[in-house]
């Protein structure tokens, strides 16, 4: 199973701090990278409900990440 969840953030600085924030809990599993303004992460999971559960802690972290560089800029 895979997921590519793809984010648009203000500038590429960032979209740089919110990549900056999600990489320490990325998995083995788990690979982000920054083009421009853009958080690509791609997620492999052996399992549907293992997938699901990733992706729901990423999202969650991704809008707390998002919310803190807001609140710097």
């Amino acid at each position: 199973m895979r997921a590519v969840i793809e984010t648009t953030h203000g500038d590429p600085e960032r979209a740089a701090q919110v990549a900056a924030a999600l990489v320490p809990d990325n998995t083995e599993e788990m690979a982000t990278t920054v083009d421009g303004r853009t958080v690509r992460t791609e997620i492999d999971r052996e399992s549907t409900g293992g997938l699901h559960a990733t992706v729901d802690d990423y999202v969650v972290n991704c809008a707390v990440a998002d919310r803190l560089t807001k609140t710097q800029s």
